[in-house]
């Protein structure tokens, strides 16, 4: 029945998130709603940047959907949660929408936007989501909930930044957002956890259809639309709450025989984490604040070589799944320190590599306006 309900909420919700997507497109068009050119972004046509408006009401919708007409056949409910879970859960998810919505619209200043984040991760750790393990990471198993709550309330704000920065080429932030919900969901099915399951495929429901407008729909035709803060910011919230959520299920890998659950998150999660960590540090260490703007993402990095944006959006997707299969992997015969050391080497190797073709590195640019990578309307 699992399998029937995460098909059911992939279907509702990607329906949903195409019509919502359409009409979007046809507003913002003929309202002139376009993401400001500059000499940071990667695009030079214009753009509207709301299809992340389409992403919490279409996942609402159809997990909302799913549960009437399972209730109207009398089937058993498939959330095996309580209902403040839920409701921490859904007013953290509009709040973080809400936020984003106005920042796509009339722009926030970074520090506005960091108040939202962290309200929203402490509400969800207050329905009871934090970390309870660290599953033998430094050789560290159980830990208390007063080092499990902070823990994941700066891990969730970590990973709203994560993909918010990371969405700067078309594709890019949601097929690596596919390619994490995708994983999240099966593992989620294995475990018998419909829950987190259905919740994984809805918002996979949502993403697959923008991702088509994203990388395949024209400027010219006015079938191109850009995820924007509202778009990212949900979805890193909804991949933080399931990951922290995922970690919590770590007594039930020795029964089924699943991979280390916190391995599981990393390897889903490594890209865009690494890449927010090594851009901050690098920046820190030329002097510069942790959001100061500049090009020193993965994504340009490639496009520094050459690369057009469709070979870049496609390398990088092909080096997270290497990766997802290779720590997957390397964890079923290796310690888990082992395996996160592996991983840090072959990511350092890799950017080596990368920087010794470029030469080089471009200075860092004077900040404009607010100076801020959060406060710049960007698509980079």
């Amino acid at each position: 029945m699992i399998f029937l309900y995460n098909f059911l909420a992939f279907f509702f919700s990607a329906a949903m998130a195409t019509l919502m997507i359409r009409e979007i497109l046809r507003i913002a068009y003929k309202r002139k709603l376009f993401d400001l050119i500059d000499g940071r972004k990667v695009h030079t046509v214009q753009v509207p940047r709301l299809g992340g408006v389409a992403f919490t009401p279409s996942i609402i919708m159809s997990i909302s959907l799913l549960s009437v007409i399972a209730s109207m056949f009398g089937i058993s409910p498939f959330f095996v949660v309580d209902g403040r879970t839920v409701a921490y859960c859904l007013f953290a998810t509009l709040l973080i929408y809400s936020e984003g919505m106005a920042d796509d619209l009339l722009g926030l200043r970074y520090q506005v936007k960091f108040l939202f984040q962290f309200i929203c991760a402490i509400v969800l750790v207050l329905s009871r989501t934090y970390f309870t393990s660290l599953h033998g990471l430094l050789g560290i198993y159980e830990i208390p909930p007063a080092i499990g709550y902070p823990l994941a309330v700066v891990f969730i704000v970590g990973i709203i930044n994560a993909m918010n920065l990371i969405d700067g080429i078309d594709g890019l932030a949601s097929g690596l957002s596919m390619i994490a919900l995708t994983f999240f969901g099966i593992f989620a099915t294995c475990y018998g956890y419909a829950a987190f399951s259905i919740t994984a495929f809805a918002t996979l429901g949502v993403v697959v259809p923008f991702f088509y407008y994203n990388v395949f729909g024209r400027a010219e035709t006015e079938h191109k639309i850009f995820m924007g803060d509202c778009g990212s910011q949900t979805i890193g919230l909804i991949l933080g709450m399931l990951s922290v959520r995922f970690c919590m299920l770590g007594h039930a890998q020795e029964v089924l025989h699943l991979p280390n659950t916190l391995i599981v998150v990393f390897s889903l999660l490594l890209v865009p984490c690494f890449d927010v960590i090594r851009v901050m540090v690098g920046r820190m260490r030329h002097g510069k604040s942790p959001f100061h703007p500049d090009k020193t993402h993965i994504h340009h990095k490639f496009l520094a070589l050459g690369f057009t944006h469709r070979r870049t959006m496609v390398t990088i997707l092909l080096i997270a799944m290497g990766y997802v299969i290779l720590t997957l992997s390397l964890s079923r015969i290796l310690n888990i320190n082992i395996v996160v050391l592996i991983d840090v080497l072959v990511w350092t190797a890799m950017h080596f590599y990368l920087n010794r073709r470029m030469g080089p590195p471009p200075p860092y640019p004077s900040p404009k306006g607010e100076g801020s990578e959060y406060s710049c309307r960007r698509q980079c």
